[in-house]
């Protein structure tokens, strides 16, 4: 089984997770570990395999709700860094542009950074976990970014 790079399968998450559910997608083949990428309204140049839709054979990558890392994970940065604003961050995702208003909020109580690192690290893991429960070979370590 081939080994994939954090950052590959990082992209293909956002890739996945940059449009609704069911949009977009990203397969990681089984045998090579090259990941391949569909959308339903854009025309991209990846000459999708016949056999990407087999579970036997390709990886599905998830979309990042199914990770717990859209607006959940912005509760719990909530419930865990600024549990004064619970109810306003809540209120927040009930309408559109809740991200934007989110870091807007995060910036005025001096969180964002802390968001980001939060974001991260969360993501690595949930992303990891998903990986090793499919059975996926991860690179261990992230490469230093310009390395």
């Amino acid at each position: 089984m081939p080994t994939i790079t954090y950052d590959d399968l990082e992209a293909a998450l956002h890739w996945v997770s940059a449009a609704a559910p069911f949009e977009n997608a990203a397969y990681i083949s089984k045998a090579t570990g090259k990941v391949f990428y569909s959308s339903s309204d854009r025309d991209i140049d990846d000459e999708l395999p016949d056999d990407v839709e087999d579970a036997a054979l390709y990886w599905t990558v998830p979309h990042k709700n199914d990770l717990d890392l859209g607006s959940r994970l912005a509760y719990r940065f909530a419930d865990e860094r600024l549990p004064e604003h619970r109810r306003e961050v809540h209120e927040i995702f009930r309408h559109r542009g809740a991200y934007g208003k989110f870091k807007a909020l995060l910036e005025r109580v001096r969180l964002l950074d802390a968001w980001f690192k939060f974001e991260r690290a969360e993501t690595e893991s949930a992303l990891r976990g998903w990986a090793d429960d499919e059975g996926m070979l991860v690179e261990l370590c992230r490469p230093n970014a310009g390395a």
